[in-house]
């Protein structure tokens, strides 16, 4: 078992101090409780650094082949949870290097030859970042599926469609799921274009100058894997845009879940009842033997409240920072960290929720009936039929009213009735004024007509592909 042993090296900086730092400092600056994460992409990042060191003949043969030996072993260690993290040597960096010089002795103290933890963390927290971005793109494909999933099987189901909570047109319920399958669509594209900024290497910028010793940045950042290097080294240590700029992109994800997710709550509110959602995914009362209680959807509504906080955090922790490297820095790790672990756990819990909705089509038709939602319907055909807009929206509200008065639906109406408000109203006008009909009529791309809601849903199984 490899463990650091602080008590018998000091730390990195303290020949420069006449006093070590007090017990109370320790704990205050100590990052090692959230920053081990990181651990694996450190090795693999000082592995990568070391065989450019040995590359440009900084370091020998047996120094780079017991440095791959040591750290090889050090990341089984912390992969079977046999590794002993010490807070007193404060962070990750300096966990894994004193491990490696324990075991390796002399090779271990070079392998910091040309770096500095300035840009190791800043390469480090790219990678990390990285393979964050891969996964919760592949989680958002499986949302996006779940949705076009349940769209399929609704396709031809009608409810109001609303604006200001009102009823406003019928559309398909498809079509409704499909609106938030393109918020994801938008999602994944941010995250991919997020993800070529992180994909740039900091390391070889050292603490903010540069080094002076010959190494070729180049050969790394192909080795790790990233699209090129960081072309300035002050802003290779400084810059945490991309963790800014990826916060935003998790917070307009979580948005979109919490929109769907407010919808659900709303929609399971026997009021609506447009929807149950699966036992298991919901909680009763304590108190009221009655209660089914939508906790998944409204926790997830929660933590976008999280991790719209973290985005606040990070553009607060950097707005004021002068170049170059500041501590204040050590703080982008824990927001960043909990964006990524609420956003992965929120689109897992979220897929799945998905596949434990059931719809009742018959309340969802229902409320369609109510409100007078084919009024733009009765409107567009007057204007079929010549009436200017603005005097078909004023005939059409005048007929609302006077549904209103009788209690009934605009198709409930007689023709008598409607010909008092336009003479140019037929018999074919209650074509019009029915739920089908409203739909069908949308025909167009981007419509709530069925068919071309078929369509678009079959697009967007092939652009998943």
């Amino acid at each position: 078992m490899t463990q650091a042993k602080p008590e018998n090296a000091p730390a990195p900086w303290s020949g420069r101090f006449n006093e070590p730092v007090t017990e109370l400092v320790k704990r205050y600056t100590a990052s090692i409780g959230f920053d081990c994460r990181l651990a694996e992409f450190d090795i693999e990042g000082s592995i990568a650094h070391a065989r450019m060191l040995h590359a440009v003949e900084i370091l020998n043969a047996g120094d780079l082949a017991a440095i791959e030996q040591g750290l090889a072993q050090i990341r089984d260690e912390i992969r079977a949870g046999k590794f002993e993290w010490s807070s007193d040597l404060e962070d990750v960096h300096t966990n894994i290097e004193r491990a490696l010089t324990a075991l390796i002795g002399d090779a271990g103290k070079r392998l910091h030859t040309a770096r500095s933890r300035n840009d190791q963390v800043a390469t480090d927290v790219r990678m990390y970042l990285r393979a964050a971005i891969d996964e919760i793109a592949g989680l958002i494909k499986a949302a996006q599926r779940a949705l076009l999933d349940l769209a399929e099987q609704h396709a031809d189901v009608i409810m109001p469609g609303f604006t200001h909570l009102q009823v406003a047109q019928p559309v398909s319920y498809a079509h409704h799921l499909m609106a938030y399958f393109e918020m994801l669509a938008r999602d994944a594209q941010r995250l991919a274009d997020c993800r070529k900024r992180v994909n740039r290497l900091p390391l070889g910028a050292a603490a903010l100058a540069g080094t002076t010793f010959p190494i070729d940045r180049i050969m790394v950042a192909k080795e790790l894997g990233f699209d090129g290097v960081c072309e300035n080294s002050i802003d290779a240590v400084s810059d945490r845009d991309f963790a800014i700029e990826f916060c935003a992109a998790g917070a307009l994800v979580m948005t979109h879940l919490s929109r769907f997710c407010e919808e659900i709550i709303l929609w399971m509110n026997p009021r609506f009842a447009f929807i149950d959602l699966a036992d298991r995914f919901c909680t009763g009362s304590s108190i009221m033997p009655q209660k089914k209680n939508p906790d998944v959807p409204e926790l997830i509504r929660g933590k976008t409240g999280r991790v719209n906080g973290h985005l606040v955090a990070l553009l607060t922790l950097m707005k004021a920072q002068p170049l170059a490297y500041n501590k204040d820095n050590q703080e982008d790790k824990e927001p960043l960290f909990d964006t990524v672990d609420t956003l992965t756990a929120s689109l897992r819990v979220f897929t799945e929720m998905l596949g434990g909705i059931k719809v009742n089509a018959k309340a969802m038709r229902e409320a369609a009936l109510e409100g007078h939602a084919t009024a733009t319907d009765l409107a567009d055909y007057l204007v079929k039929k010549g009436l200017p807009f603005r005097e078909a929206h004023e005939a059409v509200a005048q007929v609302v009213r006077l549904a209103e008065d009788r209690g009934c639906g605009l198709a409930d109406l007689k023709l008598p009735d409607l010909l008092q408000f336009s003479p140019l109203i037929e018999k074919d006008v209650f074509a019009a004024l029915t739920l089908e009909g409203a739909l069908k009529a949308r025909s167009h791309i981007g419509g709530t007509a069925p068919a071309r809601v078929k369509t678009a849903i079959a697009k967007a199984r092939k652009s998943l592909a």
